[in-house]
């Protein structure tokens, strides 16, 4: 049974606590996580070449960051009810812990409070936190549905977790030039998250095929959709692994070759045992993807400081 919806602004003080981890799965924690850690690993690799700007700085970054991340998912939560209730019913609304018009009003303060910041933070971030927010908007809502495309929505996750993140992130707190671990970086994510678009939808076959989602999943069946996942995060491993020591200036090669090797060999681990064809055993493999995620930039990071 489900518990009664979370009406914000109407909670009891008792039933903060509550209340709260309602909100934190309706951020898609990993989600959040990753953009937060792409936003510190990049201020610290500007810290470590004297480029960074103060600490509070740093914080209004995470803040804006986080809000963006919460619009973007949860706009998609509230464009998705139904098909969630077949793929992830246990997301707040979908469970109906969570009423759809506080979903709509989360949303909407999650684009107003980054837009409000932006603009007195310079062209940089305005123009970052524009993108992301007018790229989650049409990946979820009629009548561009990126969603329903899988060429563009693995296109519109990447561009976002790949190109905005790093680069509007690093011009607003180190400004110009661009270092080459960010670059680096760039280009890194890019195979990582197209790996992290086209692998979320493998559990989620079956309520995608019913609302006429066409996934890569949908129609190449998760098998061919892992081989692909896979073969892009080992690319991306293996290139860091021979290219990073190569190019990357200041940067330890050590740690560059032995993390992006161990994390290509935790990868296979991982994929030679899940079976694609159950759904809970992918959901687990997924979220591990994302740890690799979360693993490139600590690699790289620390990197930088130790070299």
């Amino acid at each position: 049974m489900s518990r009664p919806p979370v009406a914000v602004g109407r909670v009891r003080p008792r039933d903060a606590i509550s209340a709260l981890g309602v909100l934190w799965r309706f951020s898609r924690p990993h989600t959040l996580i990753g953009t937060s850690l792409s936003i510190v690993a990049l201020y610290v690799i500007a810290a470590s070449l004297d480029r960074a700007s103060n600490a509070g700085d740093l914080l209004l970054t995470l803040l804006a960051g986080a809000c963006v991340n919460v619009f973007i998912v949860g706009v998609n939560q509230v464009q998705d009810v139904e098909i969630d209730r077949l793929n992830k019913p246990w997301l707040p609304i979908a469970a109906g812990e969570l009423s759809l018009e506080a979903g709509r009003r989360i949303v909407a303060a999650a684009a107003v409070v980054p837009v409000a910041m932006a603009v007195t933070q310079g062209v940089a971030e305005l123009v970052a936190v524009g993108a992301a927010l007018g790229i989650g908007w049409a990946y979820s809502c009629p009548p561009l549905r990126l969603k329903r495309y899988p060429a563009l929505a693995a296109g519109s996750i990447t561009f976002v977790r790949s190109v905005v993140v790093n680069l509007g992130v690093w011009l607003h707190v180190a400004g110009t030039p661009i270092s080459a671990g960010v670059w680096a970086l760039t280009a890194v994510t890019v195979p990582f998250s197209f790996a992290i678009a086209v692998l979320k939808d493998v559990p989620d076959i079956e309520g995608d095929r019913r609302f006429g989602i066409a996934t890569f999943s949908v129609r190449l069946g998760p098998r061919p959709v892992l081989g692909v996942g896979v073969g892009a995060l080992t690319a991306a491993g293996v290139g860091m692994a021979v290219a990073g020591p190569l190019l990357l200036d200041g940067a330890d090669p050590l740690v560059l070759v032995v993390g992006h090797l161990l994390g290509v060999a935790a990868l296979w681990r991982w994929a030679l045992r899940v079976d694609p064809a159950d759904p809970v055993a992918f959901a687990g493999f997924y979220q591990r993807v994302w740890q690799l995620f979360f693993c490139e930039y600590l690699v790289v990071t620390a990197a930088y400081v130790l070299g």
